[in-house]
């Protein structure tokens, strides 16, 4: 074999199918050449196969450490002490051990051939010794385990046999402590059944004392010493509505109990009603949770909680008294602030500072009634969320919100009398009109806020609503005083002037200021649509100034009939709706005047197209058109001798400054006015002339040379060149009619 390893491999050249010659005969099949069988399988091989990969790597295992220790010993032979002699032995040594190593591998390959099988079952067997090594060892253990376990086992059985001879000995004693414990454990299940029962169902001597002796205060040991007489009673009802009815240990239960109740509310009674008679000397009202308790508790007997609230309400309304009439006259401590009568020479001030010292004490008493029965919480309770400042009071209808309302209105009563003699007699004593409007809307608006904090049927609220209709009429008195007196005013014959008069612009700034003050003030959302209110006021102060200037100046123009009465009205009105532009709520007002102005620019555009008209020479002219009859020849009536001057008169007048500016409408305060009066007239103006134009030629009229006539002078028969002059759209025509 291993000279068949060391002979040189054949060229490719031998391997090869010799070629076929026409004239040789074919050779044997190459197949059949066992060197070519055996190479084609060698060269046909897979050694990427997994299980080829993994066999030839475990025959490397095997037989690597046979040729490594080979080749070792073949290197230490070759290997001498005179080895690094020079390079030449060196050399010569490498080359050598290349050769030598090529010789062993070739020879472990060939005894691989050899002895694979025997090598493989040497290393099986190998194996199995290693196994069958380990094995007796772990029997061995086995052993020594079933000996120790056989030991203790026969250590158990004479323990159970001992346990049995001690428990057949001591049986009997066990019984009879068996039975004891039972005993036992009755006899305390009793014993904690009963203490249970006394201490759930009657009262100590601690809480008993709490509830009936006077030297316990109302605290929290009384308090709780209540609730659990309370929960007695609410148990001892549960036990007595079983089958078997009511126990003499039941009703025994229910009698003390209801003993001790009727004395604990006796008790907080009587601290109540102490308590309350101190609290008109405190100016500033506290109250603690005690006080809060016993008001909860005391409401479960409402004839009790009755009587100890008149101590508080007699209380409250003479504190009250005192201290608002100390405001009045001595003022607060030390003398600030300042008595409320010294500014009584002021009446807004001293009106106001009145009110505003209700309203806090108002305040004040519904925050203390509030808490006292435990209403003024910050959080939500029982559905009632926390009060916004300025935000309407609403009563539930609760059985505490009853009694705040009731002692509420209770506590201001007295107030009511000293705060309405010295307002009436403010009210009543004031001249101006625009003081009184004042007065009466600070009134409106705290009589207002009273109905939201206290509600509408309270006596404050009514006293409030009674004095501000006293001061609404005292002022609306004022204002229909002065309008009358302003209608008797007659106009000064000798000004020529045209703009609105003195009195007019007085009254004016009187109403500014009127309106001023409610536009100011807080009462627009009382009512469905601002300023709705305020209509009469518009109409007591307005009517008057309207009427006044209509009438006034048809008075003056009796006097002085070359004076512009039209223009005058016009102006007043215009001025009166000027003052009221400044101020929405007036809106509805604006309109009315507005619609009367309309009435008056109607009537004053007829004048003026009228007047234009005889400026012009057109006046007979157009009216000879409109009165003539249809079969009247217009040249008969209006011959063309007489129309040529007309035209040209009309000619002449369209050269003047009148066409642009109107003298008469210049004195018209409003250029709008103006400009839309005199632009409605020249309107008017160019459709008559127009209808002259279209009568002149028509042919039934029997004018000669009707186109000559008209073309002599401007416009030249042509209505357009008449819009062009007057500076008109000729669309403006039918909205000018209109």
């Amino acid at each position: 074999m291993s000279v068949q390893a060391r002979s040189p491999a054949p060229s490719p050249s031998s391997l090869s199918v010799p070629s076929r010659n026409a004239g040789t005969p074919v050779s044997a099949s190459p197949t059949r050449n066992p060197i070519t069988i055996r190479l084609r399988k060698i060269l046909g091989t897979n050694f990427t196969d997994e299980a080829t990969t993994e066999a030839l790597r475990t025959l490397s295992e095997l037989y690597g450490t046979q040729s490594t220790v080979s080749g070792s010993d073949s290197k230490a032979q070759t290997d001498g002490p005179d080895s690094d002699d020079d390079w030449s032995d060196g050399d010569a040594n490498v080359g050598l051990a290349v050769q030598d190593h090529r010789e062993c591998l070739n020879e472990t390959a060939s005894r691989a051939r050899k002895n694979l099988r025997r090598d493989l079952e040497n290393k099986l067997a190998q194996g199995s010794q290693q196994f069958l090594q380990a094995f007796s060892e772990v029997d061995q253990k086995l052993d020594e385990l079933q000996n120790h376990v056989i030991a203790m086992r026969v250590a158990c059985d004479e323990a159970e046999t001992q346990l049995r001879l001690s428990s057949e000995a001591s049986q009997s004693l066990l019984d009879r402590a068996e039975s004891l414990r039972s005993e036992r454990e009755e006899v305390e299940m009793r014993k904690s059944i009963v203490v249970l029962f006394l201490n759930r169902f009657t009262l100590n001597d601690e809480e008993a004392e709490a509830i009936t002796s006077r030297d316990v205060p109302i605290g929290p040991r009384f308090f709780e010493a209540m609730n659990k007489t309370e929960h007695i009673r609410n148990d001892c009802r549960v036990l007595m509505s079983g089958e078997e009815g009511p126990t003499k240990a039941g009703l025994d239960i229910m009698a003390s109990t209801s003993s001790y109740l009727e004395q604990g509310y006796e008790k907080i009674y009587r601290w109540c009603s102490f308590e309350f008679r101190q609290m008109g000397r405190d100016a500033q009202l506290e109250v603690d949770s005690t006080m809060q308790q016993a008001i909860c508790r005391l409401s479960q007997r409402p004839e009790l909680l009755s009587e100890a609230l008149v101590f508080l309400t007699q209380t409250r309304q003479t504190g009250l008294l005192s201290a608002f009439l100390d405001a009045l006259t001595r003022g607060g401590p030390s003398g600030l602030p300042r008595p409320i009568e010294l500014h009584a020479h002021d009446p807004i001030r001293y009106v106001g500072d009145m009110l505003a010292w209700v309203h806090q004490a108002i305040a004040a008493e519904c925050e203390f009634l509030e808490s006292l029965f435990g209403l003024g919480g910050g959080q939500e309770d029982d559905g009632r969320a926390r009060r916004m400042v300025g935000a309407v009071r609403t009563f539930r209808g609760s059985e505490e919100e009853g009694w705040v309302k009731e002692l509420l209105n209770s506590a201001v009563t007295k107030l009511c009398v000293p705060l309405k003699v010295r307002v009436q007699q403010t009210v009543r004593s004031q001249e101006s009109s625009i003081v009184s409007y004042k007065v009466a809307n600070l009134l409106q608006y705290y009589m207002l806020t009273m109905r939201r904090t206290i509600g509408e049927d309270a006596l404050l609220s009514t006293t409030l609503n009674e004095i501000t209709d006293v001061s609404y009429k005292v002022f609306f008195d004022a204002i229909e005083a002065h309008g009358r007196a302003l209608l008797r005013i007659p106009l000064d014959p000798d000004d020529p002037s045209l703009t609105p008069p003195l009195p007019i612009l007085e009254h004016a700034q009187l109403l500014r200021e009127i309106m001023q003050v409610y536009d100011s003030s807080l009462l627009d959302d009382t009512t469905a649509e601002p300023g709705q209110t305020f209509n009469r006021i518009l109409d007591v102060m307005l009517d008057p100034a309207m009427e006044m200037c209509a009438a006034a100046a048809e008075e003056k123009a009796r006097y002085r009939p070359q004076w512009d009465r039209a223009v005058f009205v016009l102006n007043c009105w215009c001025y009166l709706q000027n003052v009221l532009e400044a101020f929405e709520f007036t809106s509805e007002k604006r309109r009315t005047i507005q619609e009367k102005i309309d009435e008056r620019v109607k009537s004053l555009e007829d004048e003026h197209y009228e007047n234009i008209l005889r400026d012009a020479s057109l006046y007979d002219t157009v009216a000879i058109i409109k009165s003539k009859s249809s079969s009247d020849r217009l040249s008969h009536v209006l011959p063309a001798q007489q129309l040529q001057p007309i035209l040209a008169r009309f000619s002449l007048w369209l050269s003047s400054p009148e066409v642009v500016h109107s003298p008469r409408l210049s004195a018209l305060t409003s250029p709008s006015l103006h400009s839309t009066i005199h632009r409605v007239s020249l309107a008017r103006v160019t459709k008559a002339y127009a209808q002259l134009c279209e009568e002149v030629r028509k042919p039934e009229n029997r004018y000669e040379a009707a186109s000559t006539l008209l073309g002599m002078e401007r416009p030249f028969g042509q209505a357009a060149v008449l819009w062009a002059i007057f500076g008109l759209e000729e669309e403006s025509e039918e909205s000018a009619a209109d």
